[in-house]
């Protein structure tokens, strides 16, 4: 039990002035005293609190306003600003108390570190022949875990930690970039606020949910601006061709690109198309869906109506081939030790599935070059183009959306210029002359 407190007067300057040097004590509650220090030339302010078995910690944190001295709440305390102080460090204190009862407290660091770890399994499981590190990795570790946010405590963390860490972003990130990384390192945050409940204080969640808030409330992105015109994509497809035959891809190049361009699918779901999903005589093609979002049932295929000139393209991909294995392949290289005639020479080795969008960034830049596109089309323009190429042809937004994967709130919100130039070519269509015609035009009619 804690011993019996002798209270002093602390609450005004004069009434510190007539105690006696040395330390007296006021309590906050029955385990949490706050304490003045009174020295010769003004006093200390200092907290304490109960451990148990008649044991106490205590702390100093600041000076008291006596004298000339004004309150700042940071360096210099009036009683009510040293009576918040006190607390705030007795609630700290606790929380390391119990956030270090099962070994060292978790840090944002660890948080990050297990979440991409479990990242990496699931796509190692999804992909087995993956290699290398996943994206959401490499973002984590240069945005985050290179930054002071990285060594706080989890049951430290503040809403200002996390504002300051979203400010300090450089400012030249696309803004798709800043919102992966902002989802990713908020979706580690939540995932260890739920494995380390134990030892975390409750309002963990509310405090991740307000430091991340209302960040990306600006106008959404016209994304219909990035679509190509058809004409551009089928000299990108022949600059494709020329460039899949110049390096010898043997066709693997050129079944990506246009699968990609036929069917404005991610290159997450194109990457995962099997033999099987190719139906020539429907002349569709069968895209799996995204494993993007949760807890929500869908279809595991979409049905993608392409032109014979894509199939085409694939039959050489299906000839004699089970339906079970990949659609889309390329080889992989190694580097042969060279001989005394002639050094090393990339050869090839393996031959598999494609597994990263980045696999594409090379040849990617020299098809847009060789096409005459500007250098900032990247592959998911493709995508764009799509949908916005079947919303001006007057297909509903929802079946637009659905063939798509994704939301009519996500098509409605990046391609509403696409939407009304369909909605006005189908309104035009409904204007009829309602002025009556003018009088000189007016016969009138025998009985």
């Amino acid at each position: 039990m804690p011993r019996t407190l002798t209270e002093a007067a602390l609450s005004t300057e004069n009434a510190r002035k007539s105690l006696p040097e040395g330390t007296h004590w006021r309590g906050l509650n029955a385990d949490v005293h706050l304490g003045y220090r009174k020295q010769k030339r003004g006093g200390k302010w200092l907290v304490r609190w109960y451990q148990g078995d008649q044991k106490y910690r205590q702390e100093t944190f600041g000076t008291a306003d006596d004298g000339k001295l004004l309150a700042d709440g940071v360096n210099c305390f009036s009683y009510e600003q040293a009576k918040t102080e006190a607390a705030r460090i007795v609630s700290l204190a606790r929380a390391d108390e119990l956030a270090s009862v099962d070994g060292p407290a978790p840090t944002v660091k660890v948080a990050v570190e297990e979440y991409a770890s479990a990242r990496d399994e699931r796509e190692k499981a999804q992909q087995p022949g993956k290699r290398g590190r996943g994206d959401a990795r490499q973002r984590l570790t240069k945005h985050v875990l290179s930054a002071p946010v990285a060594k706080i405590a989890l049951h430290a963390l503040a809403e200002l930690d996390l504002v300051r860490w979203r400010a300090a972003l450089p400012k030249g990130l696309a803004e798709t970039t800043v919102r992966r990384v902002v989802n990713d390192f908020k979706a580690a945050l939540n995932a260890a606020a739920v494995k380390y409940r134990s030892r975390l204080p409750a309002e963990l969640a509310v405090i991740i949910k307000n430091g991340f808030a209302a960040k990306f409330a600006e106008t959404p992105t016209a994304r219909d601006k990035s679509a190509l015109p058809d004409g551009d994509i089928r000299r990108m497809l022949i600059a494709t061709a020329t460039i899949d035959a110049r390096d010898g891809w043997d066709g693997d190049l050129l079944r990506m690109v246009a699968v990609l361009a036929a069917t404005g699918a991610r290159f997450s779901q194109v990457s995962r198309m099997m033999v099987g999903d190719v139906q020539l005589a429907q002349s569709r093609l069968m895209v799996p869906t995204s494993r993007k979002g949760r807890g929500t049932k869908k279809a595991s295929h979409i049905a993608t109506r392409v032109g014979d000139d894509v199939l085409e393209t694939l039959r050489p991909a299906v000839a004699g081939r089970r339906a079970k294995e990949p659609l889309l392949e390329r080889w992989r290289h190694k580097q042969s030790k060279g001989t005394d005639s002639q050094g090393p020479q990339w050869i090839r080795d393996t031959r598999g599935p494609w597994l990263n969008a980045t696999e594409l960034t090379r040849p990617w830049l020299a098809i847009t070059t060789a096409a005459g596109l500007p250098a900032d089309v990247v592959p998911y323009a493709l995508r764009h183009s799509s949908i916005v190429r079947q919303l001006r042809t007057g297909l509903p937004v929802r079946l637009v959306a659905a063939l798509h994967d994704t939301s009519t709130t996500m098509i409605e919100s990046h391609y509403s210029a696409a939407i009304i130039d369909a909605l006005d070519a189908l309104s035009a269509g409904a204007v009829v002359p309602l002025m009556p015609p003018a009088e000189d035009n007016v016969r009138q009619l025998r009985g």
